[in-house]
């Protein structure tokens, strides 16, 4: 975001050569306090994108368009994101669509952030997406689900046959499998339950003290603790080979 030139060549060099609208993702800024995106846009919208997210990549017919993810790279996630500020954004960027993202994890904040002038919201993969796939059929259905732990195993269970059924279940794809599974695991141990909260709806920097769930699955789903996403990767995939280990490959500081 800070080297002007070399984002421009990117931009119109790649709507050059595309037969399809082109989406641009960027943060708030680089730095802290330091936003940068609302004199960055107007550029994104003459360089020939369609949309913007800030943060985003949804792709609207016929613009391109930006998202905009309401961070900075330097915040990460220890930091609610600035809506206000993807308003400013969002006004500027008129009539390219612009795409806002950052802290959906209910329907209220997906109804609070389409109130913010944006042409839509993105839900991050990283956020609402891996911590609460439900999280969609919560928006469109407008409800908290208290899901208990056995759909959420469901869940599970078909994730892990997907991925056998894509990389086979010999060894090396029941390890593939079980890969990518505890990578997942190391997200989906944030969601607090709805009918544990103390209030509602639960909040993406909050950080749950140790608590036991309505039964031992849900108990063990909420660990941060490797060895237990181990375990519920072995009763969906079996044992582990010997002198495993696992270490998530994200830097997010949700698993100390």
């Amino acid at each position: 975001m800070t080297r002007s030139n070399k984002f421009e060549q990117i931009v119109r060099g790649m709507n050059s050569v595309l037969d399809v609208p082109l989406t641009v993702k960027i943060r708030t800024g680089v730095q802290e306090k330091v936003n940068v995106a609302h004199k960055i846009i107007p550029r994104i919208r003459e360089w020939g994108a369609s949309m913007v997210t800030v943060w985003g990549h949804t792709a609207r017919w016929p613009w391109v368009s930006p998202q905009l993810h309401g961070r900075s790279r330097e915040q990460r996630y220890t930091r609610s994101a600035d809506w206000d500020y993807i308003a400013e954004c969002a006004r500027l960027a008129s009539p390219m669509p612009l795409f806002g993202n950052g802290d959906i994890l209910s329907y209220e904040d997906a109804n609070r952030a389409m109130q913010m002038g944006v042409s839509g919201i993105m839900i991050a993969r990283q956020v609402g997406a891996l911590i609460k796939p439900w999280l969609f059929t919560e928006i469109k259905e407008q409800r908290h689900w208290d899901i208990s732990s056995s759909e959420r195993f469901d869940i599970l269970k078909d994730f892990t046959n997907y991925g056998l059924e894509h990389w086979g279940s010999d060894t090396q794809g029941v390890e593939k499998t079980r890969k990518f599974l505890l990578e997942w695991l190391s997200f989906l141990c944030r969601y607090i339950p709805v009918g544990l909260l103390e209030h509602l709806p639960q909040r993406i920097n909050e950080r749950p003290p140790y608590y036991l769930g309505r039964d031992y699955l849900e108990t063990l789903m909420a660990s941060q603790n490797v060895d237990d996403w181990i375990k519920i990767s072995e009763l969906l995939l079996g044992p582990v080979p010997p002198s495993f280990t696992f270490l998530p490959k994200h830097k997010a500081n949700s698993y100390r």
